[in-house]
C-alpha cells in the first residue's frame, strides 16, 4: 500500500466512524450495559419548583404564542416562575410582556448577547431547577414534567430536551436537511445519555441544577453545550429526554441556515479552546470517548477527510481502478446530487432526495467559515435572529 492508498483508506475510515461507526459502536455498548445495569426507574412524584427562563431579542412577532404556550404547560402555576429576558430589544418586546401577569420580565437597553443576559437571568432565579427556552420554540404540554422526574437522581446535573423540526412535503433544503439531521443527532444523544451522558445540549430546551449553574464568559458563542458540558466534566450526568420537546420550524432560505452554521461551527472551535478537560480520558473516559467521537470528529478530522477523500480517490481511480473505480463513482453522484440540491433550492424546486445531500455538504462547509471566523474573532457572541418559515 503506498501512501496515496494509506491517506485515502484513512479518510475514508475517518468518515465511515464520524457519521456511521460511532453509532453503531455506542449501540452496542449500551446494549452490553443494559444486560448489567437495571434500566432507571423516575419518581413521577417528584414535583420542585422550577424556573422556566426564556432569553429573547426582537422576538415580538411570537411572544404571544410563546407566552400561551407556557400558560399551556402542565405543571402547577405555584411552583413555576416564569422569566423572560428581552436585553437590547428595540422591537417592544418588554412592553408586550410587562401587561402580562404571572411571569417576571427583565430588560435592559444594552445588548451584550446571551450568555450575558442568561447570567444576569440567574440572579432571578429563585428555585433549584432552571429550564432554557427560545422564544421563536414550541414546549410540549408535558415538557416540564418530563424533565425534573430525572432530578429525583443526586446524579443528575442537566437535562436536554428534543429539538424537533416541523416540515411539510414541499420544504425547501434547509428544512429537509435540517429536519433530517435533528432525527438522526436525536438518536444519537438518546445513545450518549443510556450510555454515560449527553455530551451538550441545545438551547431550545435545556435544564440545569441552578447551584451548578456557572458564570458563562462574556464572549460565549454555544451557551447551551459549553454549561451543559463544563456540568459533566464535574462529574454529573446530563440526561437527555425525548418526551420532552420544543419545536420550531426550518430557516426561511439557505442564506439563513448558512448564518446559523457558520455561527455554530465558529462557537465550536471555541469551545474545543474551553474544554479541555473534555479531551482527558484520565479525567473522565467515558466523556472523552463521547466528546472526541460525537463533536470533535464531526467539527474538525470529518470535514477535512471529505476534502482530501476527493483528489485521492481521483488519482486511485485512474492509477489502479477496480474498486476505486467505484468509490469515485459513488462520490461523483454524490456531488452530482449536492449539486441538483443547491440548483434545485434556487429555482424553488422542492426535493428531499437531493436536499439531504446539498444540506450534508453546506453543514461541512461552514465548519470552515467558522473556523476562519473564529480565528479572525469575526464571530460576535450576540445572537442574529434567523427568519424561519412559516
Amino acid at each position: 500500500m503506498n501512501f496515496v492508498e494509506a491517506v485515502f483508506w484513512l479518510c475514508l475510515l475517518i468518515i465511515f466512524y464520524t457519521f456511521v461507526g460511532y453509532a453503531l459502536v455506542v449501540w452496542i455498548l449500551v446494549k452490553i450495559k443494559q444486560v448489567f445495569v437495571h434500566k432507571e426507574v423516575y419518581n413521577r412524584e417528584f414535583e420542585p419548583e422550577v424556573s422556566l427562563v426564556v432569553p429573547c431579542f426582537n422576538e415580538a412577532a411570537v411572544l404571544e404564542r410563546k407566552l400561551r404556550n407556557c400558560f399551556e404547560l402542565y405543571y402547577p402555576a405555584s411552583k413555576l416562575q416564569i422569566i423572560f429576558i428581552t436585553d437590547g430589544s428595540d422591537d417592544g418586546s418588554n412592553n408586550i410582556l410587562s401587561n402580562t401577569s404571572g411571569i417576571t420580565v427583565l430588560h435592559e437597553n444594552m445588548r451584550s448577547g446571551k450568555s450575558v443576559a442568561e447570567n444576569r437571568a440567574m440572579k432571578f432565579v429563585k428555585t433549584p431547577f432552571v429550564i432554557f427556552s427560545d422564544a421563536n420554540t414550541r414546549l410540549n404540554k408535558e415538557a416540564i414534567r418530563e424533565i425534573v422526574k430525572h432530578y429525583s437522581d443526586a446524579k443528575v446535573g442537566a437535562v436536554a430536551g428534543e429539538k424537533r423540526i416541523v416540515s411539510k412535503e414541499q420544504d425547501s433544503a434547509p428544512a429537509a436537511g435540517e429536519g433530517f439531521y435533528w432525527k438522526y443527532e436525536s438518536h444519537l444523544k438518546m445513545l450518549d445519555s443510556q450510555l454515560h451522558s449527553v455530551v451538550g445540549g441545545a438551547g431550545e430546551l435545556i435544564s440545569f441544577r441552578s447551584e451548578l449553574f456557572t458564570p458563562l464568559e462574556e464572549d460565549t458563542i454555544l451557551d447551551d453545550f459549553v454549561q451543559s458540558m463544563r456540568i459533566t466534566l464535574r462529574g454529573f450526568r446530563v440526561v437527555y429526554e425525548p418526551k420532552a420537546f420544543a419545536e420550531e420550524t426550518a430557516s426561511a432560505t439557505v442564506k439563513e441556515e448558512l448564518k446559523r452554521k457558520v455561527r455554530i461551527s465558529a462557537g465550536a472551535w471555541q469551545a474545543m479552546t474551553r474544554l479541555g478537560k473534555a479531551f482527558n480520558p484520565f479525567h473522565n473516559l467515558a466523556i472523552a470517548f463521547s466528546f472526541i467521537s460525537h463533536k470533535v470528529f464531526r467539527w474538525t478530522l470529518a470535514p477535512l477527510a471529505l476534502i482530501i477523500l476527493l483528489p485521492t480517490n481521483y488519482y486511485l481511480s485512474v492509477s489502479q481502478q477496480g474498486v476505486y473505480s467505484w468509490i469515485m463513482l459513488a462520490q461523483g453522484v454524490f456531488y452530482v446530487f449536492t449539486f441538483l440540491g443547491w440548483y434545485f433550492e434556487n429555482k424553488k424546486v422542492h426535493i428531499k432526495l437531493v436536499f439531504i445531500p446539498y444540506y450534508f455538504f453546506m453543514t461541512n462547509w461552514c465548519m470552515y467559515l467558522g473556523f476562519f471566523k473564529f480565528i479572525t474573532g469575526g464571530q460576535s457572541a450576540k445572537w442574529e435572529r434567523v427568519q424561519r418559515a412559516a
